[in-house]
């Protein structure tokens, strides 16, 4: 059994201390959890041989879509813990991924560590969320962790906005703000209905997109998205947020479409013609492993199209032809 204090461990890794406890975290899943153990032994393929990162067999992020993935004989946290299903925004008509969440405590651990690492105590923050889809869907991870930054942070003037943009606007007019550090997390769609209707000069003010037009827009490039945020809102950069349902961490990126990981989270590259050629960096299909998810799986080849630097930085450039439009699609870069 995987202990909590040995899960805790993860939130303080160092980068040579990864390697070490990815491979710890697969041997474990590729004997406790009965879906990834199958999908192992169909490659047949011997988890002794497993030495490093790029051995490690990822398993197809649609598995989230016909699977309820989960991992036994590791231990909650003690308390306030609780089971949740996480599911996909998606686009409408298009089958959602449901992430099967023991421990809604290890999110939180997970969420709250990635966040402050890259902007600081959420008690110093004003949130606010335009995430409309999010909201009206339901389940939703964002909108959780969103939830829990608020609470968490205590401010009164964080909080999430469904149609209600006029009363956003009025809020960011509003001086007697000024010197509070704010962050409008919005998905991009509404971002963008927000910028073309209420285009303001932005003080003290981070604009974070997560991505996704979910069917209510034209598909652009992260570029075009960022250039016209950046126009509409007179700010010299847009950040951004990888996330997705089937993770429970996020990269971050403050500019540039460049995401840095926590140091529980790393990004590899697969071969678009040949899933098992992944190295450390280059461009390709992205692989994530998330330690975080202990409860589920730590190894997950994703559908998006990206690079990943030497430094382990890396940035997403499209999804992979055929595949479902998810909540965090983007367009393909020629």
């Amino acid at each position: 059994m995987i202990r909590t204090q040995n899960i805790d461990q993860i939130f303080c890794l160092t980068k040579n201390d990864f390697e070490s406890k990815a491979l710890e975290f697969y041997r474990h899943q590729a004997v406790h959890s009965s879906l990834y153990q199958k999908f192992i032994a169909t490659l047949k393929m011997d988890t002794r041989e497993i030495s490093s990162l790029c051995d490690i067999p990822f398993l197809p992020i649609r598995f989230f879509k016909s699977h309820e993935i989960t991992c036994s004989s590791v231990e909650k946290y003690d308390g306030d813990s609780k089971s949740i299903v996480f599911e996909s925004s998606g686009t409408t008509g298009l089958v959602s991924s449901k992430h099967f969440v023991i421990d809604t405590l290890l999110y939180q651990k997970s969420a709250i560590n990635s966040f402050e690492s890259f902007y600081g105590r959420v008690e110093d923050t004003i949130f606010l969320a335009l995430l409309p889809s999010y909201l009206e869907r339901g389940n939703s991870s964002l909108v959780y962790m969103l939830h829990y930054f608020m609470q968490r942070g205590g401010h009164p003037w964080s909080r999430f906005y469904l149609h209600n943009q006029q009363e956003l606007s009025t809020y960011l007019r509003d001086e007697k703000h000024s010197g509070q550090k704010i962050i409008l997390w919005g998905v991009s769609y509404a971002l963008l209905d927000f910028a073309e209707t209420y285009p303001m000069k932005l003080q003290n003010t981070i604009v974070l997109e997560t991505g996704g037009m979910k069917g209510r827009r034209k598909e652009m490039i992260r570029e075009e998205l960022q250039e016209q945020l950046m126009k509409a809102f007179e700010v010299s950069s847009i950040h951004a947020e990888y996330g997705m349902t089937e993770l429970l961490s996020q990269a971050y990126s403050k500019g540039n479409g460049i995401f840095v990981c926590p140091p529980w989270m790393n990004v590899l590259v697969r071969d678009i013609n040949d899933p098992f050629q992944v190295t450390m960096s280059g461009k390709g299909l992205l692989n994530i492993i998330d330690l975080a998810n202990i409860h589920s799986c730590c190894f997950i080849a994703t559908d998006d199209i990206g690079e990943v630097y030497a430094d382990g930085s890396f940035r997403v450039t499209g999804r992979l032809d055929n595949s479902d439009l998810r909540g965090c699609s983007l367009m393909y870069e020629a």
